[in-house]
């Protein structure tokens, strides 16, 4: 959505790079702590709800599901959602061990800010990492991630999509499988 005249973004670029460097910071200090498992997946699911607009991507990923969810369904959605992130994730860490991520800078785009950082893991060319910032939930919080081009949430919406077809549209049962999936 494009802002019309006269408004005005109330986050800034300043703010946008700042909540991903303590993001950042969290993250590298999760990966430093020597966790494995499930105390991994829970520290990052911590960091996860601290710095993301987990409603946003959650209501994405069920995709036009989510128009038909009741509340309590979009709400036992997004804390199964938001734990099945974080353990699908939350896998990944060890990759990250001795990882950098460098804010290079950030850039208005329609209503939410754009943070570019670098990612320099060990024996691998560094690559690119955007993560979308807005503050429209009150709160800035980033939204989306494209790693390398991939849409974080366009592939989110799709896995997601697939396993609701599998469940034959079944929101129920699919906040069930999330609970324990990833």
């Amino acid at each position: 959505m494009a802002l019309l005249p006269g408004q005005a973004l109330a986050l800034n670029d300043s703010q946008a790079k700042a909540l991903i460097q303590r993001a950042v910071n969290d993250v590298n200090a999760a990966i430093a702590s020597g966790r494995t498992g499930p105390a991994l997946y829970a520290m990052f699911e911590r960091i996860f709800s601290k710095y993301a607009d987990v409603n946003v991507i959650a209501r994405s990923a069920l995709g036009v599901a989510a128009r038909r969810a009741s509340a309590a369904q979009m709400a036992a959605f997004t804390r199964a959602y938001q734990g099945y992130l974080s353990r699908k994730y939350g896998k990944r860490f060890r990759e990250f061990i001795g990882a950098q991520f460098k804010v290079q800078g950030a850039r208005p785009i329609k209503s939410f800010y754009e943070v570019k950082t670098t990612a320099i893991l060990k024996g691998q060319a560094p690559f690119e990492v955007l993560w979308q910032v807005s503050d429209r939930s009150g709160h800035d919080k980033f939204f989306n991630l494209i790693v390398e081009g991939v849409n974080m949430l366009a592939s989110e919406r799709t896995e997601v999509g697939a396993m609701l077809d599998r469940r034959r549209g079944n929101i129920d049962a699919l906040i069930q499988d999330l609970k324990t999936a990833g």
